[in-house]
C-alpha cells in the first residue's frame, strides 16, 4: 500500500478561489473588502514569514491587510490598548496577534482582549466554547483546516476513531472538538499519556500535533488510517519534519499529509475564510 498525499496547498488554493468569488460578488453588491489587523512584535524570522505569507493570501483574494508592525519592546499594556482601538473601529473586521509573543507579555490576556467577534485565529474562549457546544462560529484556524483537509479524502468520519497528540489549548484541544463534531470517536493524548503506541495503532484518524520530530512511529498507523502530520521541525542538516515518521507511515496509511505543503496552507486559508465571516458577523 502506498497512501494518497493530501495536498494542502491545492485544497487551500482552491478555498482562496471560493472565497475570492464571494468577496468579488460582495464587492459588486457595495459591500466594502473585508479587512484584517495583523500586528507583529519583534522581528523574529518564523513570525515574519507567517505574517508575510497571511498578507500575501489577503492580497490575493481582495482582503484588505492593515500592518501593526511593533518593536520587541511593546508593552503587555501598549498592546491592550492597541487591540482595544481595533475593537473599536467598525471597518476592521479581523484582528490577528501573531505569536509567540515577548516573554513580558501574557498570551492569555492578549487573546482574552480580543473581541471574539474579531478573533479570526479562533483563540477566544468564547469561540473555543461555541466549539464545544456545537455552535462554531470563529474556528481555530489549523484545526479547522484540517478537517478541510479530512474532507478532501471523501471518505465519511462518523463512527471513525480518532486520536490527536498534543492537547494544547489553540490546537489539540480545538482538534479534539473539530473531530467529536464530525461524529468522530476521540481521544486525546498528551505528556502523560501511556501506551501511546497501542492507542495509535487502533486509530483510524491520527492528528500529530507536538512539535516532536517521529515522534510517532510508521509502523504503528493502522493500515489504511488518515494521518494529518500539524508538527513542523527543522533538523540539524536543516531538512523539515513532522511529528510522524513519514517514509514508514506512507507505506501503511491510506492518506497523509506531507511537511512541509500539508497543514500550512490549510491554515492561512481557513484564517481568510475566518475574516470574512467576521464582516458578515458584524453585520448581524
Amino acid at each position: 500500500m502506498s497512501a494518497k498525499i493530501i495536498d494542502g496547498k491545492t485544497v487551500a488554493e482552491n478555498l482562496l478561489q471560493v472565497l475570492k468569488q464571494e468577496i468579488d460578488v460582495r464587492l459588486k453588491k457595495g459591500i466594502r473588502n473585508p479587512s484584517l489587523a495583523v500586528i507583529l512584535l519583534g522581528s523574529d524570522p518564523a513570525s515574519s514569514i507567517y505574517v508575510r505569507n497571511k498578507r500575501l493570501a489577503c492580497e490575493k483574494i481582495g482582503v484588505k491587510s492593515i500592518a501593526y508592525d511593533l518593536p520587541n519592546t511593546t508593552s503587555e499594556k501598549e498592546l491592550i490598548t492597541l487591540i482595544e482601538t481595533l475593537n473599536n473601529d467598525a471597518n476592521i473586521d479581523g484582528i490577528l496577534v501573531q505569536s509567540p509573543l515577548p516573554d513580558h507579555i501574557n498570551n492569555d490576556v492578549i487573546f482574552e482582549t480580543i473581541s471574539p467577534r474579531k478573533d479570526v485565529d479562533g483563540f477566544h474562549p468564547k469561540n473555543i466554547g461555541l466549539l464545544a457546544v456545537r455552535q462554531p462560529q470563529l474556528r481555530s484556524c489549523t484545526p479547522f483546516g484540517v478537517m478541510k483537509l479530512i474532507e478532501a479524502t471523501q471518505l465519511p468520519t462518523r463512527g471513525l476513531d480518532a486520536i490527536v497528540v498534543g492537547a494544547s489549548n489553540h490546537v489539540g484541544r480545538p482538534m479534539g472538538l473539530e473531530l467529536l463534531l464530525a461524529g468522530c470517536t476521540v481521544t486525546i493524548c498528551h505528556r502523560h499519556t501511556q501506551h501511546l503506541q497501542q492507542k495509535i495503532e487502533l486509530a483510524d484518524i491520527v492528528v500529530a500535533a507536538v512539535g516532536i520530530p517521529g515522534l510517532i512511529k510508521g509502523s504503528w498507523i493502522k493500515p489504511g488510517a488518515i494521518v494529518i502530520d500539524i508538527g513542523i521541525s527543522r533538523l540539524d542538516d536543516g531538512k523539515i519534519v513532522g511529528d510522524v515518521e513519514f517514509d514508514i507511515a506512507k507505506t501503511r496509511a491510506g492518506f497523509i499529509t506531507p511537511v512541509p505543503g500539508g497543514v500550512g496552507p490549510m491554515t492561512v486559508a481557513t484564517l481568510m475564510g475566518n475574516t470574512l465571516l467576521a464582516q458578515k458577523l458584524s453585520a448581524l
